[in-house]
């Protein structure tokens, strides 16, 4: 009696299976870190002036040079749906691996002011390059209020609220230290809600959290680039393990931090289920 012998998948199937795993992969990979991804918070304070209840602010952090659409058109829009109050910029914007051309930052900074006012504090990628104040002087010519150890006074309704930021640590010198800059705005003002652009995350336990400010804004984390269950990102952009103050709200020493997990890449660094973030905060009054 003949025997059968039962036939073993043929290459072709594995070659096939293979192929739709990288197409996957591939796939996977840029939705990873070109699929823009909207997240909204709610920081709420009882110091917060009733006129200031619903107040939106947008930040965009860690661009790097990244383009989310032709010019950014996605991102603009992306923006404007959410019918911000107050954009920020909290650094960033160009990247010394790539060389990112001032006109990038120039052109994005004057498209956003155009939907709402804008702000923008450097970041470390800034002053890597040779001329950071020709950056701010294009920012400010192309309608941003760029805040280097300053502030602004933000008015709705008869009240007010200070926006102060500071420039990147690896700025001159011989400017306005933080610390400066907070006693400045307690002497200004009575007992005043405040918010503070920073771009480091992670000075905000040393230093940033004992200035004083409601809340501290910050980025840099990059949303510790590849995001684990149960943990806060496996790698700080200073390459150090199981980083802290990447995502969303921290407190230390009586402070509060809100950190963007960011919009870019630097250099040959990439995403793992962590995606170019748009962060919309709102303020909201809390009953006292």
């Amino acid at each position: 009696m003949a025997r059968h012998r039962r036939k073993r998948p043929g290459w072709g199937r594995w070659t096939a299976f293979f192929l739709i795993l990288c197409l996957a992969g591939i796939f996977f990979f840029r939705w990873s870190n070109h699929s823009l991804q909207t997240a909204r918070f709610t920081f709420r304070s009882k110091r917060l002036p009733e006129a200031f209840d619903g107040f939106v602010v947008v930040q965009l952090s860690d661009l790097h040079g990244a383009l989310f659409g032709e010019n950014n058109r996605t991102l603009l829009r992306r923006v404007r749906a959410e019918r911000p109050d107050a954009i920020v910029l909290t650094g960033d914007l160009l990247d010394r691996y790539r060389g990112t051309p001032y006109s990038y930052a120039v052109e994005l900074g004057g498209d956003l002011a155009e939907i709402a006012p804008t702000y923008f504090v450097t970041g470390n990628h800034e002053w890597a390059f040779p001329n950071v104040l020709e950056l701010k002087r294009g920012l400010t010519a192309a309608g941003v209020t760029v805040l280097s150890n300053e502030y602004a006074v933000l008015e709705r309704d008869g009240a007010r609220i200070v926006l102060a930021g500071i420039d990147d640590p690896n700025g001159y010198a011989d400017q306005k230290t933080p610390g400066e800059l907070a006693e400045e705005i307690r002497a200004g003002f009575e007992e005043p809600f405040w918010l503070l652009l920073a771009h480091r995350n992670n000075y905000f336990e040393r230093e940033y959290s004992l200035l004083g400010a409601d809340l501290v804004i910050s980025g840099h984390g990059h949303g510790g680039l590849i995001r684990l269950p149960f943990t806060d990102g496996l790698l700080s952009v200073e390459r150090t393990l199981f980083p802290s103050y990447t995502a969303g709200f921290y407190s230390a020493n009586g402070g509060e931090v809100f950190v963007s997990r960011g919009l870019g890449n630097s250099g040959p660094s990439f995403r793992i289920f962590n995606r170019p973030e748009i962060a919309v905060l709102t303020l909201e009054r809390e009953a006292p």
